[in-house]
């Protein structure tokens, strides 16, 4: 019986698989039979593809048409895939591409995807199983785990069959402008994984030990320093307007503070605010993920398939953790805004922490953390647990969207453009 059913299961997984056991050189006649598709089906894909491009109906695409068609797609603009999909597809060096130097960049491109599947491809049966590809990956030199394994063939495969046909393989990788290697697929993967996480204390799922948490960190703190500069005026006025005890009004309060120190004084404490920012991310990301990894594992189960409820506590706690771990700077900095300085001079951050110190003792630098945790708790849960269950309902919405939209317009190159938008 259960002979039976691993055959079932084989033979299903491998449905969409075409098979094509010719010998090298690779040819566009060997493209077309893994497709299952005829010329005149392939060129009317790259033509709506070319179309899709083009929205101005010029006949070619230049930098800002590529470029609009790609954040369509969701392929990220950072990495330059736009200019860098212009250079190779220009071939008269004129700044624009028409469709028959499009059609060459995809002739070009898709007999160098198939090349590289059929090298993946091991066993020749038309289809990259995850062990294939996890060997393919070993071999060049790039380690990952069961858990990342999984997210990557999900990321490729379509339909959820749990194997990549060469179609999906072409979607996912047919607007990369690079050379198709195993080390540069796995880190387009990542990057088209990747979303700006600003403040946001999750890293983005698909981020491995090719690509260092810290970075994003480091992008995290650095987004996080130059927001909090932009809207420190704004913090600082809020702060004198909570703790004035007569009749507080804007316009004079911002005079007052201009009168004090001009456009510094609206800036006092944003240093501390700055500082603040890595340590408090980093501590809060760290705790969140190994709080996760304990609650799965006192469940038995893995990370990614935690409850709602799961991620509101782990949530909550991390936020608790990272308040706890940074208040005394926080207190230090709301010190700092209400000072009142006498003669227009700014007081002394070290002078400041050590009059605290000796004068009020070390329990003052932790003065109001109760009520603080109170506010941080249901905010850093509700912040955290939102943002992972919405993820999660974008990615089912987005494939059913997908699957309606492909049986609707029935054209080949909407897959390509859907591959890239879901997820």
């Amino acid at each position: 019986m259960a002979e039976k059913q691993d055959t079932e299961k084989g033979t299903k997984s491998r449905v969409g698989c075409n098979p094509v056991k010719e010998p090298l050189p690779v040819s566009m006649d060997h493209v077309l039979l893994a497709l299952q598709e005829t010329k005149e089906e392939r060129e009317m894909r790259l033509r709506s593809l070319f179309n899709f491009f083009d929205k101005g109906n010029t006949g070619y695409l230049d930098y800002v048409e590529i470029e609009a068609g790609l954040s369509a797609l969701q392929i990220p603009s950072e990495y330059k895939y736009a200019r860098d999909l212009l250079l190779v597809c220009d071939a008269n060096k004129d700044g624009k591409v028409d469709y028959q130097e499009f059609r060459r960049y995809m002739d070009d491109k898709e007999l160098e995807l198939y090349r590289i599947f059929q090298a993946i491809d091991v066993e020749h049966n038309g289809c990259i199983l995850p062990e294939e590809l996890y060997v393919a990956l070993v071999k060049a030199g790039i380690e990952i785990d069961d858990e990342e394994l999984a997210r990557f063939v999900e990321r490729v495969d379509k339909d959820n069959n749990g194997v990549i046909t060469f179609e999906e393989w072409r979607d996912f990788l047919l607007l990369y402008p690079h050379e198709v290697t195993i080390e540069n697929i796995y880190h387009y993967w990542e990057r088209v994984c990747v979303v700006d996480i600003g403040e946001q204390t999750v890293i983005p799922e698909g981020i491995s030990k090719q690509l260092h948490a810290s970075r994003y960190l480091i992008a995290g703190a650095v987004a996080g320093a130059t927001s909090r500069t932009a809207t420190a005026p704004l913090d600082r006025l809020k702060v004198v307007l909570q703790v004035q005890t007569t009749d507080a009004r804007i316009i004079p309060a911002i005079k007052a503070l201009w009168k004090e120190g001009k456009l510094l004084a609206f800036f006092r404490g944003n240093g501390l605010n700055v500082i603040k920012v890595a340590p408090e991310s980093a501590i809060r990301f760290y705790t969140y993920e190994m709080l996760k990894k304990f609650i799965a594992d006192s469940k038995g189960g893995e990370k990614a398939d935690i409850g709602t409820l799961d991620r509101l506590i782990a949530g909550g706690l991390a936020g608790a953790v990272a308040q706890t771990a940074i208040y005394p700077m926080d207190l230090v900095k709301t010190r700092l805004q209400t000072y009142e300085c006498k003669g227009g001079k700014v007081p002394n951050l070290g002078a400041m922490s050590r009059d605290i110190w000796v004068k009020e003792g070390p329990k003052a630098f932790y003065r109001g953390l109760f009520p603080s945790l109170i506010g941080i708790i249901p905010y850093a849960g509700i912040d955290l647990a939102a943002y992972e269950k919405l993820k999660d309902m974008s990615r089912k919405t987005g494939s059913s969207c997908a699957t309606r939209l492909r049986n609707n317009l029935g054209c080949s190159w909407c897959d390509l453009c859907l591959s890239f938008a879901s997820g």
